[in-house]
């Protein structure tokens, strides 16, 4: 059953290589002389005396370079990037910050500030080009209470991070404690045209909760965040200060869809889920498998998420039998961190399936298209039915090792985890599971 891990293997990668940032920008976002064409709209370069660019998140270094394949080399720019990583081809006139992921750290603080000052000196005649991607939300931070510090802010991210909260609950509460997040940055940039283009690791239709919106009206309220505290005990894990804030009632809303900062503003959606499943579906194909699309398992809780996959799984191969199949998901499932191994949501999923699979004639691998996974330096994993006898016969225990958050180290036992580095990419979690009669 090795050659279902390979092949489950090359289609993660086929899949990685078929989403290229640049290309895509030059698709989708193209210029005639002046005239800039965006998803329908068309922007005259000439009504524009500034042009400003404020890129943050894990693809940003990708998109920044696909914009100026765009752009130059008839017109310069002056912008802000933070990533995780530092810049390959640093461009003239643009600052460069390597900020914090999962947790933000000084750097993060800094590329807050700079992106601030960026904006405040935008009018009517500003042209601002907002990058974004996922990791956002750590990447760029700033409280809205100057009182608070960055150990503060790192503290609310931590039991943020590690509640088992859906992406959006973790970022509604983000937003309302933050000076850049939940719109606050279009405000910055209050009468500047603003173009906002977004490489998605969040569900279809939660676009405000890619990097905590930071250019988007917010569709969430006080009592949302507040209710996100209750629900998973979070209230007293908040630094004092913004426990207080919380209590007192002085958190203050969110920008909202009628604000003026959203008169001129426009988004697109550079890459999403789509782009995620048709390569993924088509290099499946492209090796013998009928294959299937699966985005139903969204937030599930891991566990949940695996029964569900494995069971749609069985499904495929008694409606195709005697054939080939693989079921292509997406989306993150909910993980909490109990214990303090190494691993993330990615491999825990895989480690949720080594029992399931047992004997069976699958595999099954789920990796991050960021190249991350939780605070291991893998991207996920990739298990058969063979792994199971594997583990035992050297004294592991998958049970264990799920419950001590530990699944890089279980499936490094085996050379079984998926290491990519930093893509420079970011859209959602990718899960393939692939199956002989």
């Amino acid at each position: 059953m090795a050659d279902l891990k390979q092949l489950a293997r090359r289609i993660f990668h086929e899949t990685l290589a078929a989403i290229d940032i640049p290309a895509t920008m030059q698709r989708k976002l193209w210029r005639t002389g002046t005239q800039l064409h965006c998803d329908g709209a068309i922007f005259d370069l000439r009504n524009f005396e500034k042009l400003r660019v404020v890129a943050i998140g894990k693809a940003a270094h990708a998109m920044v370079d696909g914009l100026a394949l765009v752009l130059m080399p008839f017109v310069r720019f002056e912008g802000v990037v933070s990533a995780p990583t530092a810049a390959r081809r640093p461009l003239p006139g643009v600052k460069y910050f390597a900020a914090g992921h999962p947790m933000p750290n000084e750097e993060s603080w800094k590329a807050a500030e700079a992106i601030l000052a960026l904006l405040r000196g935008c009018d009517e005649k500003t042209l601002v080009f907002f990058l974004l991607s996922g990791g956002g939300s750590a990447l760029v931070e700033l409280p809205l209470d100057s009182r608070l510090t960055l150990e503060d802010v790192r503290q609310l991210n931590h039991a943020l991070v590690t509640c088992g909260a859906p992406i959006e609950e973790i970022n509604t509460v983000r937003k309302h404690v933050s000076a850049v997040k939940g719109g606050r940055l279009a405000v910055a940039a209050n009468h500047a045209t603003k173009i906002t283009l977004a490489v998605s690791d969040v569900p279809a239709g939660k676009e405000s909760a890619l990097a905590s919106g930071p250019t988007l009206p917010d569709p969430t309220t006080v009592a949302d965040a507040k209710r996100v505290l209750e629900e998973y005990s979070l209230r007293e894990k908040l630094p004092a200060i913004l426990r207080r804030r919380f209590d007192e009632g002085k958190i203050p809303e969110t920008p909202k869809a009628e604000a003026l900062a959203f008169q001129n503003a426009h988004f697109m959606l550079l890459l999403g889920m789509d782009d995620l499943f048709h390569p993924a579906h088509h290099a499946a194909e492209a090796k013998g498998f009928i294959a299937c699309c699966d985005n139903s398992t969204d937030d599930w809780p891991v566990e949940k998420a695996a029964g569900y996959l494995l069971d749609q799984l069985e499904e495929l191969r008694r409606t195709h039998r005697g054939q080939r199949v693989a079921l292509i998901a997406d989306g993150e499932v909910s993980s909490p961190v109990t214990g303090d191994g190494i691993g993330g949501r990615n491999s825990a999923f895989v480690l949720a399936c080594v029992e399931k699979i047992a004997e069976k004639k699958i595999a099954v691998l789920s990796a991050g298209t960021d190249g991350l996974d939780g605070n291991s330096p893998g991207a996920g994993a990739v298990a058969d039915g063979e792994t199971l006898e594997m583990a035992r016969a050297i004294g592991l225990d998958p049970g264990d090792a799920f419950r001590r958050s530990d699944a890089f180290t279980f499936f490094s036992r085996f050379e079984d985890v998926i290491v990519t580095g930093p893509t420079g990419n970011n859209l959602r979690d990718l899960r393939i599971l692939i199956a002989e009669p």
